[in-house]
């Protein structure tokens, strides 16, 4: 058995990633697992809200996040609220507002995938990681004073690695999740969503979107933004649902793709696609996300609708929380029953905001009711004319709220 003093990450995606960084920032040796053979090109969360903006430059990650070129990331403060049906712009909402309220009163449009990229050089770096890909955990056993985890490494071959705690970072279906027996409460929604992605310009086709636009309509809502990609033009994502009634061959065909996009620019010649995606959506929130030198972060801990962004964005709050108080115990600062209020405010956060506001967010969306939808689009348009109101649903939107009302969880 290889004996470490060290934390086991579990997971190198984007949350993963982000814990493994700022435990190394903090002195702390990493060992970080990825069952995948590299980091996935995974075309899943990109809207990076303020207060995550804020904590990957603190982790040293700002130039990368800012770069113009393709590895970087889109700012964009501006969002828009739309009405399908009838084509007309609702509500203008600008992070602009926030000017001198938050140090960075945008979102960054970074792929995940970017992030990632952008993490693994500072964390070789530190001297004190070990990043091994293609290594599986099939096996989990907590000490008085250790973990032990059985790995399947990239030869093939059965090994155990021992550490002082292990870090769950690997996603919904989290294997460390389920090693440790914790439940993963909520609900499956029936639909199922697909994601397409396209070259096309969204932005040059006169109808005024700006690089994030949400949709209402009650047959078929709408999430389109636009990315970065691999450098101009720039690839554009839309997200919709899929009835459950439609099975998983007819939406994944051309001709359901191409159906969709039509449905929101038509155009001739058909639409080049770069990718697409088709995947059954979760509301679930584990029910601790502490259980001895066990602990969850990011999506091994709670999954929601992508609606809103808020889903990596949450995770990587979760990241930061745990790691300072690691550090703390650690280091001899605190004792490890502060990790039972890791989950009391991060599972605040989930509930109380993040569950909430996604499914609201989706509720709204697809309302169907005519009269309870106008009132819905009124009141949008309402807040967003009203300063004071306008800034109150910002600091929701871009979780700034759910990140203090957690913190202040005692």
């Amino acid at each position: 058995m290889q004996h470490d003093d060290r934390v086991i990450v579990v997971g190198a995606g984007p949350v993963g990633a982000v814990t493994a960084l700022a435990l190394v920032k903090k002195g702390i040796p990493v060992t970080l697992l990825e069952a995948e053979a590299e980091p996935p090109e995974d075309q899943r969360a990109a809207t990076i809200h303020p207060p995550t903006v804020q904590m990957l430059a603190e982790l040293g990650l700002k130039d990368e996040a800012f770069a113009e070129d393709a590895s970087g990331g889109m700012l964009s403060p501006v969002f828009h609220f739309r009405d399908r049906v009838s084509g007309e712009l609702v509500a203008v909402f600008d992070l602009g507002l926030l000017e001198g309220e938050v140090p960075y009163p945008f979102v960054v449009q970074w792929e995940q995938y970017k992030l990632v990229r952008a993490a693994k050089p500072h964390i070789e770096a530190s001297g004190i990681a070990e990043v091994r890909f293609s290594t599986k955990v099939t096996g989990l056993e907590q000490g008085a004073d250790h973990v032990d985890v059985t790995i399947i490494n990239a030869a093939g071959e059965t090994e155990k690695l021992r550490g002082r705690y292990v870090i769950g970072a690997d996603g919904g279906r989290s294997t460390v999740r389920r090693l440790a027996e914790i439940e993963f409460e909520g609900f499956t929604w029936p639909e199922r969503f697909i994601k397409i992605g396209t070259s096309f310009d969204f932005g040059a086709t006169g109808r005024g979107f700006c690089t994030r636009n949400y949709f209402s309509d009650p047959n078929e809502w709408l999430n389109l933004f636009k990315v970065k990609g691999n450098g101009p033009p720039g690839i554009w994502r839309g997200i919709m649902p899929v009835p459950p009634e439609e099975s998983d061959e007819q939406a994944l065909s051309m001709e359901g793709i191409q159906r969709r996009l039509q449905g929101i620019h038509p155009r001739e010649g058909g639409y080049e696609i770069p990718y697409h995606a088709l995947y059954a959506v979760h509301q679930r929130v584990a029910a601790t996300f502490n259980k001895g030198r066990v602990l969850l972060a990011g999506d091994s801990a709670h999954v929601n609708n992508p609606i809103g962004g808020m889903g990596m964005n949450g995770g990587i709050h979760d990241a930061m929380n745990l790691t300072a108080k690691l550090a703390d115990v650690w280091f001899g600062r605190a004792k490890p029953d502060v990790f039972d209020r890791y989950t009391r405010q991060r599972r605040k956060a989930q509930v109380d905001y993040v569950q909430a506001q996604t499914i609201q967010n989706k509720k709204s969306l697809e309302e169907k009711d005519p009269v309870i939808r106008r009132q819905h689009l009124d009141e949008l348009r309402r807040i967003s004319e009203n300063v004071k109101l306008h800034k109150q649903f910002l600091y929701r939107a871009a979780l700034i709220d759910s990140l203090n009302s957690a913190n202040a969880v005692q």
